[in-house]
């Protein structure tokens, strides 16, 4: 059971965004895995599955997706491992890292991008229910970024409990969205079988593994914000364990097999997205699949202005629920006015700029601590990230068949390395007789 102090400053409960948590406040595994679980397995995550395999074939896009799965359980798993270990949310944590005052750019950076997904997601329940019920998009879409915005509100346990309702309800209509469409293949064997449909202008592994870890390249940074919760940094880990690889895989399973068994709409854009195929079905499957989008989206939705809104919290020293509302304002009219369309240009920045900020963090943290020391710009993190992305950026234009996410943290890592190691010259003592 959850433990909640008897000092709460709100009736829905403190969300601690400028300090850490205290022990007496952390939740327990199930609850704070649940808040992860129901972030990953969601219908987003089956589009860009259904996509990697239309572009590779099902066995090869397979392991691409388990590559991108396993790179992400240890990245996200070490930082969720010193998060629940310290308490902090993600600003705290970078403010030790790059400084008292340098953190505020990195937090500003990913919280932008954050709210940014908001919006995309927030605009994909307009679009997807348009296609699919042929209903106003710009309505739909205003009515998802108001619910979702009120739900945000609450704090992590209405996160928690979105995110078991959300995992509840995609685990079975995936199935029968894969039964049917087996059912129309002729059995899912001829998934096997299945060799991509893209052809001469399929991109490369190294590509497909950047798409598959850039979709969750900044929450998974950003994890400190959800297993800050956990009651030790074993429990931080195992949390984040059950999203990545089991919630992640069990969605990019479903995306890939609908693609692969030829039920997709149109697989080279919207990938393994099976809504439609649970409104062919027709019956009780109709307002399930309604439901199934909103809550499925919304879960999503949930946790990105969380991180959000805890990232600029801890920038402007506003509470979490007020910027809950301005963050959730902006990010509901720009899904309005369709930023859900620019979702390329995201996942490009994602993979290039996001994945060295979270290995500095693990190196500082987790391997060099003993060496930090307290800075309000601390210059060697941010040296290293910007080498780390410069790699990234260079490999995406004249090494495309390798992964830029992978470079970036690789090169970012090492570079951090270098640096922490690089000799500081000390100042010599003036003798007797000499001159400075």
């Amino acid at each position: 059971m959850d433990t909640v102090p008897a000092e709460q400053h709100s009736a829905l409960g403190e969300e601690y965004e400028n300090q850490p948590v205290p022990l007496s406040a952390r939740r327990s595994l199930f609850s704070v895995s649940a808040v992860w679980v129901g972030f990953p397995m969601i219908m987003t995550s089956a589009v860009f599955a259904g996509i990697v395999v239309y572009n590779l074939g099902f066995v090869m896009g397979l392991v691409a997706i388990l590559v991108g799965d396993l790179i992400l359980m240890g990245y996200v798993g070490a930082l969720s491992y010193q998060a629940g270990r310290s308490g902090k949310n993600f600003a705290l944590t970078a403010a030790d890292t790059f400084g008292t005052k340098g953190f505020r750019v990195v937090s500003a950076f990913l919280s932008v991008l954050v709210i940014g997904w908001f919006a995309f997601q927030t605009g994909m329940v307009g679009s997807t229910l348009n296609l699919s019920m042929g209903w106003s998009a710009p309505w739909i879409t205003l009515l998802a970024g108001v619910l979702f915005v009120a739900l945000t509100f609450v704090g992590i346990r209405a996160i928690s409990w979105i995110g078991v309702v959300a995992s509840a309800l995609f685990i079975p209509l995936g199935v029968v969205a894969v039964i049917l469409a087996a059912g129309n293949a002729g059995g899912l064997g001829a998934a096997l079988d299945y060799p991509g449909g893209a052809g001469a202008s399929a991109f490369s592994f190294g590509v497909a593994v950047t798409m598959v870890f850039a979709c969750f390249a900044d929450s998974g940074t950003m994890t400190a914000d959800f297993t800050r919760w956990a009651r030790n940094g074993r429990e931080g880990a195992l949390a984040a364990f059950s999203a990545f690889p089991v919630a992640y895989l069990i969605a990019q399973l479903v995306g890939a097999l609908v693609v692969a068994l030829g039920a997709a709409a149109a697989p080279e854009v919207a990938g393994g997205d099976f809504l439609h195929v649970l409104v062919g079905g027709g019956g009780i499957l109709v307002p399930l699949a309604i439901v199934f989008v909103f809550v499925n989206l919304g879960s999503v939705c949930a946790h990105c202005l969380y991180n959000g809104a805890v990232g600029f919290g801890s920038i402007t020293g506003k509470t979490m629920r007020q910027l809950t509302i301005v963050l959730g304002v902006v990010g509901t009219v720009a899904a309005v006015a369709g930023i859900w369309s620019y979702f390329a240009t995201w996942l490009n920045i994602l993979g290039v700029l996001v994945p060295p900020i979270g290995v500095v963090l693990i190196l500082d943290q987790l391997v060099f601590a003993h060496r930090r020391s307290t800075a309000a710009l601390a210059w060697k993190p941010f040296a290293a990230w910007g080498i780390g992305a410069g790699g990234a950026l260079l490999t995406h234009y004249y090494a495309p068949q390798l992964s830029d996410a992978v470079v970036a943290m690789v090169i970012g890592g090492l570079a951090f390395v270098a640096l922490t190691y690089l000799p500081v010259r000390a100042a010599q003592p003036v003798l007797a007789g000499e001159t400075a």
